[in-house]
């Protein structure tokens, strides 16, 4: 199990400092399939494959039970057959510890999804 996974988001009121690009680089070897966006905003973003519209909608729904379990929320854009989820922290401007723990979690999701095929 990613060990990332099993941590819970703390909660972040803003004046935390942004991850440092040598932290960003030691987490994300525990994310590896996501990317790191550079847009203004450091955000972790990965696009997810699916069969059909209904399942990709039915792992939107299991990551926003997740969100709002953690108080953690992405941007999610779901099509048929792809998800898209992209995290990082509205606070602080840009990617915390909390960011890949979520993204870790939403790995989860999808390899439990695609376990039961």
């Amino acid at each position: 199990m990613n060990t990332l996974a099993a941590l819970k988001c703390v909660p972040c009121k803003g004046g935390e400092p942004l991850l440092s690009d040598a932290e960003i680089t030691d987490l994300q070897s525990q994310a590896l399939e996501w990317q790191v966006v550079r847009d203004g905003i450091k955000r972790l973003e990965r696009i997810f494959k699916f069969r059909n519209f209904t399942e990709s909608l039915a792992f939107t729904n299991q990551v926003a039970k997740i969100a709002e379990e953690q108080s953690h929320h992405p941007v999610l854009v779901t099509e048929w057959g792809r998800v898209t989820v992209t995290w990082w922290t509205h606070k602080i401007k840009g990617l915390h510890r909390n960011d890949f723990i979520m993204a870790a979690k939403t790995d989860q999701i999808y390899a439990e999804t695609n376990r039961s095929d």
